[in-house]
């Protein structure tokens, strides 16, 4: 039994080290989302750190601010979703599906 124990934790051991470098790896990568037809442009990386904000400036007008900041907010949450669509698409490659939890092993 003890063997079996320690062949799970060498396993483990190896995940955790194989989703380290994936989660390096991909925090480098980077994706854009758009709101408002292209009008704001977010670009995140996969550590969901915002690297810029692009803002056509059709879009900004001084009397209706609060629509250029709802297209922001969307246009910054959805970049966080596709890097956690990323990342997660990433570590599922090292888990083979397992279900592993990202925060498990990391």
């Amino acid at each position: 039994m003890a063997k079996g124990l320690g062949n799970f934790m060498k396993q483990a051991q190896k995940i955790q080290s194989e989703m380290k470098r994936i989660q390096d790896e991909v925090g480098e990568k980077t994706v854009e989302a758009t709101a408002g037809g292209g009008m704001v442009t977010v670009v995140a990386n996969g550590k969901q750190e915002i690297l810029s904000i692009k803002i056509d400036p059709e879009v900004v007008d001084k009397d209706d601010v609060e629509m250029l900041e709802d297209l922001i907010v969307a246009a910054v949450n959805e970049s966080k979703r596709r890097s956690q669509e990323m990342m997660m698409s990433e570590i599922s490659k090292v888990t083979g599906g397992m279900g592993i939890p990202p925060g498990l092993l990391g």
